[in-house]
């Protein structure tokens, strides 16, 4: 299975401590330099960029197609990380890329891209049983208290799922 990330669900991941989530469920994932730089290059979070740079399940890897990436990031305003996340996803013909950002998110959709966010993580770790409902609603919790943009639907459609 080949799985590209973007950014957010891996800090999302790492401010619930279930950064092991991403090798539990996939195995390893792909990042591109921008997304691995973004992650490490914060000298206010040190021990999430030890974090990153020590995990074996987390590989960088170059988009070798970087005239598509400026492409790509300047008709729709997206980062470079974003950017090369999509790029590199369909490079790969990844299986399923990790997103949270909507305007990314719809870019890749349009693009055919299979997409799966924090909360859909989670979704899967708990029907994989590495979650229990209660430590799902524990990591919303921090993730809603840290600032991270949970929706209404989105929150909704997870109690529904792990409510049963």
């Amino acid at each position: 299975m080949i799985v590209v990330s973007d950014t957010t669900p891996l800090i999302s991941l790492m401010k619930i401590g279930k950064l092991d989530l991403v090798a539990n469920l996939f195995g390893e994932i792909q990042v591109p330099e921008a997304v691995y730089y973004e992650l490490v290059s914060n000298t206010k979070f040190p021990a999430e960029s030890k974090m990153i740079r020590e995990s074996p399940f987390i590989k960088k890897v170059s988009v070798a197609d970087i005239k598509a990436v400026e492409l790509l990031r300047r008709s729709t305003g997206l980062d470079m990380g974003e950017s090369e996340a999509i790029i590199l996803s369909d490079q790969n013909s990844s299986d399923v890329l990790l997103m949270d950002e909507a305007k990314g998110r719809q870019v890749a959709k349009l693009m055919g891209i299979n997409l799966m966010g924090t909360i859909g993580m989670l979704l899967v770790a708990y029907k994989e049983k590495y979650l229990s409902r209660e430590e799902i609603l524990k990591c919303i919790d921090i993730l809603k208290n840290s600032g991270r943009h949970i929706s209404n639907q989105l929150y909704e459609d997870l109690l529904r799922k792990i409510n049963g």
